[in-house]
């Protein structure tokens, strides 16, 4: 698999998570019930909502990073040992900064 193509999923993959976390903003925006029964629900949506954009954040920040190290043509060595990492690991997990080696 060419580096194009796994440019293009980190790219879709960027924007799926970027529309997931405006969604996630887009609920915190609508307010709450003040109902105190429905409290308790929301409260249990929102940790999961935060975690979820936490995970969304996380997740984009190894895809920006990614995506610099191929404009910067260090996208297949490893940020540790410097080693290239094998295409069949960027092609599984392409956001990757690491060899086999180093992320044991």
């Amino acid at each position: 698999m060419p580096f194009q193509e796994l440019k293009r999923r980190l790219l879709v993959r960027k924007m799926e998570l970027e529309r997931q976390q405006a969604a996630i903003q887009r609920d915190f925006a609508q307010g709450r019930s003040a109902a105190f029964a429905e409290q308790a629900q929301e409260r249990e949506n929102d940790e999961v909502l935060n975690a979820l954009g936490a995970h969304a954040a996380a997740e984009l920040a190894h895809i920006n990073r990614a995506l610099q190290r191929m404009e910067l043509g260090s996208y297949d060595k490893c940020s540790q040992c410097g080693q290239a990492i094998q295409l069949a690991r960027l092609t599984a997990l392409p956001f990757t900064a690491l060899c086999v080696n180093c992320a044991k």
